[in-house]
């Protein structure tokens, strides 16, 4: 029987069900002059991508773990049901910035197309080419893809019995969360199973990348360059409002950076096992300049020990930390680009990592975690890892 909702009060609980993105035509629509707006460092190889994905898709699946696809989650929403088909279509066009003398000729195309078809292609993008567009213009896109997608940890976060739903940093971005917004609202899954604790409607910035489920008590949130101390103000005050929340505090740990290398939390620290994080130097270099943040219902007030102190007495045992790229500051730094702390927890103990990142997973091993490795020549080339194209939707409690 399929549970419905979401259940993740960890960030190690056994993985029962998962949300991914297949890469699809959207990796194949950019181009070198699109790579900075799409945020993209290069020109993926999308045969490669596709193969490389579902060899994670497989460790998943060979583990047990149901995964869900949001095009097809998507699809099944709109099916059968042709208002809400149109409202989405509307939605899509809205916020895509189409020239109003061709949305008649793009909501047209679009809506000839099956369901799963139009989700892909609303993904894709729409080239000027294929709508029929034959004049010499230099921008070739009537629609902008959305190569992001594929890091599904971003446009919203499964939180306990509910999920943060996000209004995305960069404007590339923000068409992504019509999607899942759709899904939660519609899908017979989701639809009054779920607390909503944040939406794609709010003013200030959050991503998934930055929100990481330490247990049934305690919420952790990076304030980075992509999530706002305001939004993680407006999370914690929705889920306290809520009487039948187990979680008692919403921390925030204020990275003080705003390095592309270090755009969510998640790209510098990960939780892997009871007592074991996978972190970058950056949390231990920059400790006097970061602040850790507790807000609960009472107030909110900043902690003053060691963020390993305070991860101590949260998880009730000795920390231990293992070094992305290990001592050496090349390896630390060419691991951690490369998504070295990014890896995806499936059991405590037991996580899903890029097999670039040779020193990193080596120390995973000497610690005692297993590790499933995957290949990632092209995925990581818009940086991002396992645990970035992956969101947990059920797991086990701990």
């Amino acid at each position: 029987m399929t549970q419905k909702g979401i259940n993740v009060y960890s960030e190690i609980g056994k993985l029962k069900t998962v949300l991914l993105h297949r890469p699809g035509d959207e990796m194949a629509n950019l181009t070198p002059d699109l790579l900075e707006r799409l945020l993209f460092d290069d020109t993926p190889d999308l045969e490669v991508a596709q193969k490389e994905h579902d060899e994670f898709a497989k460790i998943l699946q060979s583990k047990g773990i149901e995964t869900l696809y949001i095009e097809n989650l998507v699809a099944d929403t709109i099916k059968d049901n042709k208002n809400l088909r149109n409202e989405l279509l509307e939605n899509f066009l809205d916020e895509s910035d189409v020239d109003p003398k061709r949305r008649d000729m793009l909501r047209t195309y679009l809506d000839k197309l099956n369901d799963l078809d139009m989700v892909k292609k609303m993904i894709a993008g729409v080239t000027k080419f294929e709508i029929g567009i034959t004049e010499k213009e230099e921008y070739p896109l009537l629609v902008d893809p959305m190569p992001n997608i594929l890091f599904q940890r971003d446009p919203f976060a499964s939180v306990g019995n509910g999920a943060t739903v996000h209004r995305m940093y960069t404007v590339t971005r923000r068409r992504e969360t019509l999607f899942v917004d759709c899904v939660f609202k519609n899908h017979p899954r989701f639809k009054d199973q779920i607390n909503l604790w944040y939406t794609r409607n709010e003013s200030e910035h959050l991503e998934g990348g930055d929100v990481m489920v330490l247990s049934k008590n305690t919420l952790i949130i990076g304030c980075t360059e992509r999530t706002t101390m305001k939004a993680i103000r407006k999370v914690a005050k929705n889920i306290f409002e809520n009487k039948n929340t187990t979680f008692k505090k919403v921390v925030a740990l204020d990275l003080n950076t705003k390095n592309r290398a270090f755009m969510h939390l998640d790209t510098v620290f990960t939780n892997v096992d009871y007592d074991k994080f996978i972190a970058h130097p950056l949390i231990f270099e920059n400790e006097k300049t970061f602040k850790i943040i507790e807000i609960t219902e009472n107030g909110e007030k900043e902690i003053k020990e060691s963020i390993i102190d305070y991860l101590s007495s949260e998880v009730g045992k000795p920390v231990k930390i293992i070094k992305c790229g290990g001592d050496d500051p090349i390896h630390e730094a060419r691991e951690q680009w490369n998504d070295g702390t990014n890896v995806l927890t499936i059991n405590p103990g037991e996580v899903i990592a890029y097999s670039r990142n040779h020193i990193t997973v080596k120390l995973l091993k000497e610690a005692g975690v297993k590790v499933h490795e995957i290949p990632s020549s092209e995925l990581s080339r818009g940086r991002g890892g396992p645990r970035c194209m992956s969101m947990p939707i059920i797991r086990e409690d701990i």
